[in-house]
Formats: C-alpha cells, structure tokens, sequence
C-alpha cells in the first residue's frame, strides 16, 4: 500500500494571474464538483518541469467572490479530489510591524482566527473528529518555499502570526491596535479556516503572506496612494510567480508520507464509533477522509 500523501501533487491557491507562469506544461481548466458545493472556479491542471500541479483562484478568475462568500470546504475538497497532497496558500496581507514592509513576504506558522460566518469543518452530526492545529502550517513545506524564496532573492520572514479577520471591511484602528498588542504580524481576510480544512484533508499547507501595505495604525498609511498599493500588487504577483515556479519541482523529489504528519492528521481523530456512523457523512467525506473511513 502508498504511502499516503504520494507521488507529490502540488496545488496552489491564490490570485487569479499566479497560475500565468512560464513553462506551465499540459495546461487545462476542468470544472468539478463537490458534495459541498462548487469551489471558486474550475481546477488549471498543469506540469512544471513534470511535476503535477494543480491551480485555484480563491477568489475565482476576475476576483468575483469577497471573503466571507468563499466555499473553503468546497475548494479544499476539491483539491484533494484533484490529487493535491501539498497546497501553498499565497495571499494578500497588510503589515502590523514595522520591519514587515510592503513587498515583503511573511512564510506564516501561526493564526489567530476572528472570523465568524463561514463553514470551518468537513465533520458534522454523525461523523466527528477532532484534529489538532497547535501547529497549522507545515514546516517541511514552508523550509522549501523559504530556500526557493531566497533563490529568488525574495525578500522573506520565516515565522509569524497571521491574525484573519472576517471582512470585508478593514480594521479600525483600535483594532489594529489590539491586533498588534497581541503580537500580531500581519493580517487579512483568507486563511482561515482554509488552513483548518487542509489539515482535516490530510494535506500539507503552508501560508506565504504577501505585504501589500502597512494596516491602519501606521502613521504613514493614509498617505499611502492607490496606485502604490496596485504597483505592490503586481510586484507581489511577479514574486509569487517566480516562487512557484522555483519551489513546486523541488518538492515532487518527496518519496514519503510527510515526516510532520500532514499526511497522516486523522489518524487518531475520529471520534465516531463505526457502528454510529452516519452513512450520509461517510459518504460526503470520501474525498477527504476517505482513508480513515
């Protein structure tokens, strides 16, 4: 039997121009669906340099979709249907540190979840497991995007404290303040609970934070003009491109189960007797769960 979690299948979510990359192989858009409903666009299934990788716009292609409208469980699902068994998360953040200027790139390995409208679990009334997230993201995955990231001459933070907000509106500055009383790094609005589902999921995660602007409680961010932060934007893009393009054949050299036990999260999880099972959720979370069930 495999090892679970292999041969490596590389997703990426992120903003719709990520997926434009260079030497993308066998590129096609295939629509899927889920037993919790549609995700944010069709899957790009591509190769970069023959490794398979497979591509989500969060926010669908156009950005149609504000944060609390996203389908988390139906783009992880989905994913995971697709044979991704890594996802790198890239996403769009502003800054609650000094140091953490626009541009930077912040490889995160702790959330602080406040949102509070959105779906945050695969498991429901008749099936129930319990996973642990002391440790949301992974570090295997989140070493090889910082090496690559370095090749890249990207400039880079290893380790922070992403604090998702619900949206979508910005903070308040006494907000930001507090955020940044707690010991916040940066913040925004799509996280979480994406990075709860993919260690329901069974997969490897891993937040690379894209500074696109210091938050409000900076001196300077009202005189921040629009076209600054859409010149970030883009430069940002061209950095995440370039990332992707560097690290996702680097990491189908992996022949093992991830040695954090990513692939392995729900091994003692579930807490639902067999007998007790609901056939309806068993049957609702074969994607995801499928191994263990």
């Amino acid at each position: 039997m495999a090892n679970p979690g292999t041969p490596p299948v590389i997703g990426v979510i992120g903003g719709s121009g990520v997926y434009d990359i260079e030497g993308l192989k066998k590129a096609e858009w295939r629509e899927v669906d889920t037993p919790f409903g549609k995700p944010s666009d069709a899957l790009l299934h591509g190769e970069l340099d023959g490794q398979p990788v497979v591509f989500l716009p969060r926010h669908g292609r156009g950005h149609k979709t504000p944060p609390s409208r996203l389908n988390f469980r139906a783009n992880i699902d989905a994913l995971k249907r697709a044979g991704a068994s890594e996802i790198i998360s890239l996403s769009a953040v502003g800054s609650l540190k000094e140091h953490l200027s626009p541009g930077t790139f912040l490889l995160v390995d702790q959330f602080i979840d406040r949102t509070f409208a959105r779906e945050k679990s695969f498991f429901d009334t008749g099936l129930v497991a319990h996973v642990s997230v002391a440790d949301p993201t992974c570090a295997r995955l989140s070493g090889a995007l910082e090496q690559a990231g370095r090749a890249e001459g990207i400039s880079m933070q290893r380790g922070g404290t992403y604090l998702v907000m619900e949206g979508p509106q910005f903070s308040t500055r006494a907000e930001s303040e507090l955020y940044r009383s707690w010991g916040c790094d940066v913040i925004g609005m799509t996280n979480m609970p994406e990075a709860k589902l993919a260690r329901e999921a069974e997969l490897c995660y891993a937040t690379v934070a894209m500074v696109t602007d210091f938050d409000c409680w900076h001196d300077d961010h009202e005189n921040v003009s629009v076209e600054q932060v859409i010149k970030i934007l883009f430069e940002n893009a061209d950095k995440a491109r370039a990332l992707v393009r560097r690290v996702v054949p680097e990491l189908g050299a992996r022949k093992e189960s991830c040695e954090m036990g990513c692939h392995t999260a729900l091994e003692h999880a579930i807490i639902t007797q067999p007998d007790a099972r609901d056939p309806a959720m068993v049957e609702r979370l074969q994607a995801v769960a499928g191994r263990m069930l």
